[in-house]
């Protein structure tokens, strides 16, 4: 199944914008923003009672201090936890983000152990890159890999690490209204066990917007397409997870839950519990939404 049934999310020691990845992430708004640090964590611990009173197991990761880690937040981009214990980790193109992988995480997941995993971090030194569950959506009912291009996410990098995990790879290219490539496969899709929501539009080619569509709509599940603004919004930015009861959450932010039209909220409604949670201090700074705070565990 897709839902993961716990996640761990780091707790920022040092949240701020971060001036190395902004040249590829668009959302990323250089916004004045008094005691962000703050804010942030304000937003983070807020929004883990939230999900803990939804019923959903979290695994707080605290950051360290030193070395200063920005993004330390986003934690689904360095690594990935996969059934029967496997995991892998991924190439990071900001030298800054590197600095964010600590194995120590692993001790969180009671299941996933240090020579299970697969490493992919060579490829940094080829310049090639791919970030985790920010590059590839993965469908683990069909065993099927999503990924659009970009300087973060490598095709190549993206087929090996497929090949090794026994995804079928699925990549296109992804823009978004002003033409710049989507930096994040996860700001566009996302695949649960009852809900699909995908951006189409973002994907120029008619052949590749064609595939990607007949695959997605084939499945057994909720298929709700929204448009470049809800995008931008982080509409698709989303992660269905199961509660402790196993009963379907689909996690969003507020900001993303507004997106939504009237008739998709409901229609969601009829599949999942929605839990939506105020992060606008972590949207505007880091560019990355509610999906990019979890790691999803088992």
């Amino acid at each position: 199944m897709n839902n993961p049934n716990a996640i761990i999310m780091v707790r920022p020691a040092n949240f701020g914008f971060n001036n190395e990845t902004a040249a590829s992430n668009k959302f990323q708004n250089r916004s004045k923003i008094e005691d962000a640090q703050k804010k942030a964590l304000h937003e983070f611990d807020v929004m883990i009672e939230t999900l803990r009173d939804a019923a959903v197991d979290v695994r707080v990761f605290e950051d360290t201090v030193t070395p200063v880690k920005p993004d330390a937040i986003f934690p689904n981009n360095w690594i990935s936890l996969h059934a029967h214990g496997q995991s892998v980790l991924y190439p990071m193109e900001a030298e800054n983000r590197r600095i964010e992988r600590r194995l120590e995480v692993l001790a969180l997941t009671n299941q996933c152990k240090k020579e299970d995993m697969l490493d992919f971090t060579y490829f940094e030194k080829e310049g090639k890159f791919l970030e985790g569950t920010g590059s590839i959506i993965f469908d683990n009912q069909t065993k099927t890999a999503y990924c659009a291009q970009s300087s973060r996410s490598d095709v190549g990098v993206f087929e090996q690490v497929c090949q090794k995990l026994g995804f079928v790879p699925v990549s296109f290219d992804a823009r978004d209204v002003h033409g710049f490539q989507i930096y994040h496969t996860n700001v566009l899709l996302s695949i649960g066990d009852n809900i699909v929501v995908l951006c189409a539009e973002c994907i120029e080619n008619p052949i590749e917007r064609a595939m990607v569509k007949s695959a997605l709509t084939k499945l057994e599940r909720l298929f709700i397409e929204i448009s470049f603004d809800q995008m931008a919004r982080f509409a698709a930015n989303c992660l269905e997870v199961n509660d402790k009861n196993g009963h379907p959450v689909l996690v969003m932010s507020q900001t993303a839950f507004e997106a939504f039209s009237a008739e998709q909220l409901a229609s969601i409604r009829s599949c999942v519990k929605i839990v939506a949670v105020k992060i606008p201090t972590i949207e505007t700074l880091g560019g990355g939404s509610a999906r990019c705070m979890l790691l999803g565990v088992g």
